[in-house]
């Protein structure tokens, strides 16, 4: 192997930060809570915090050698079901038994005298997190990094093929007719964030409904936003998947539709550069498989039958512009001064070019 770690590792590896301001925790409070749970480990507990995020917050805990990652709703959030923590944990809590990349669920509190929020605790796993471009500290080789991505779509195909049953998870979700709500609920809230300077895409949401598969009968578990970043792989070995993190979006439904979802981030070395300047990994890295390469192995792995692909890419690149799309409608009526924001209609007017690139090269 020509990857090179070791001297590397700290680097690789996510460090917590101090707490941002207005972000902290009571820590009496907390270390009360959770002695009944943790012991005499609570007395030396401190608190960081994870960087990034504009979702749920994420605190390393650590007490000695012991660490565990606490979750909670950003504060001021008033919207309880798009940060659903116990939703969270009993989803955690079903896959620990069947699917091993999960995070050990450890404690969830509803006791909002606690922090003021639901919470909850699981386990911490320490690896690499890679993220648009491969750290300087890893190196891989192109055949490295073909088996790493292979590994990334094998992992989601082990997560659809896990027994609903055996998880706890049969009466999970609305798997009937999740397809049909996706390209309708997605087509409502882009319409709805439309600004003057959004694209049309209106051919595209026509185009979606009219290629919309009938129900596959396929159900799984789905991760909703399973991508590079939201992995992490072993700081000994690189090629190897120790956890998956982010399971706030997860629902039972087409598997299908998760895998169009994870392409939709995909940009490959022979795509446009108005595609291929906003990926959100290196998939255009000497190497990396190709999205019929994917598709392939995805297929023969899982024995789910991938004819209509490209209905499902064209909806994970619609379904990324929404979540664009929205963003930036927040931005241009003063709802939030990010700048980082300012720049997202570019993306998405890249993603309506690629969904027209698909629809007018597919055969379906």
């Amino acid at each position: 192997m020509t990857h090179d770690v070791k001297q590397e590792e700290h680097k690789l590896v996510d460090q917590p930060q101090q707490v941002r301001s207005g972000e902290e925790l009571d820590m009496d409070k907390l270390r009360e809570h959770l002695r009944p749970v943790l012991g005499g480990l609570v007395d030396q507990l401190s608190v960081r915090q994870f960087p990034g995020g504009y979702s749920n917050l994420t605190y390393l805990l650590t007490s000695g050698e012991h660490k565990w990652v606490l979750r909670r709703p950003p504060f001021g959030s008033t919207v309880k079901s798009a940060h659903d923590m116990g939703r969270e944990f009993r989803i955690l809590t079903a896959l620990d038994k069947v699917f091993p990349y999960a995070p050990k669920p450890v404690h969830f509190c509803d006791d909002h005298d606690v922090l003021g929020c639901d919470f909850y605790l699981m386990s911490y796993i320490e690896g690499i997190v890679i993220r648009r471009e491969y750290p300087s500290g890893l190196q891989l080789s192109p055949e490295q990094v073909r088996q790493q991505f292979f590994t990334l779509f094998d992992v989601l195909g082990e997560l659809h093929s896990v027994d609903l049953k055996a998880a706890g998870l049969e009466n999970f979700g609305k798997p009937e007719g999740y397809v049909t709500r996706q390209v309708e609920g997605w087509s409502k809230r882009y319409l709805a964030a439309v600004t003057d300077d959004a694209p049309d895409f209106a051919p595209v949401m026509d185009w979606l409904k009219d290629k919309m598969p009938t129900e596959s009968g396929v159900v799984g578990v789905i991760h909703n936003d399973y991508k590079l970043d939201n992995v992490i792989w072993s700081a000994d070995n690189p090629l190897k998947m120790i956890g998956v993190l982010d399971w706030e979006m997860t629902t039972v439904g087409d598997p299908l539709m998760d895998l169009g979802c994870t392409l939709g981030y995909w940009a490959q070395a022979d795509d446009p550069e108005f595609f291929r300047q906003y990926r959100a990994m290196p998939s255009d890295a000497p190497g990396a498989p190709t999205r019929e390469e994917i598709v392939a192995r995805f297929s023969e792995r899982t024995g789910i039958p991938v004819d209509n692909i490209d209905f499902y890419f064209c909806f994970g690149l619609f379904r990324l512009a929404g979540i664009g799309q929205q963003i930036y409608y927040r931005y241009a009526n003063g709802l939030t001064q990010d700048e980082r924001f300012a720049r997202l209609i570019e993306k998405v007017h890249s993603l309506r070019k690629m969904c027209e690139l698909v629809i007018s090269r597919s055969r379906l």
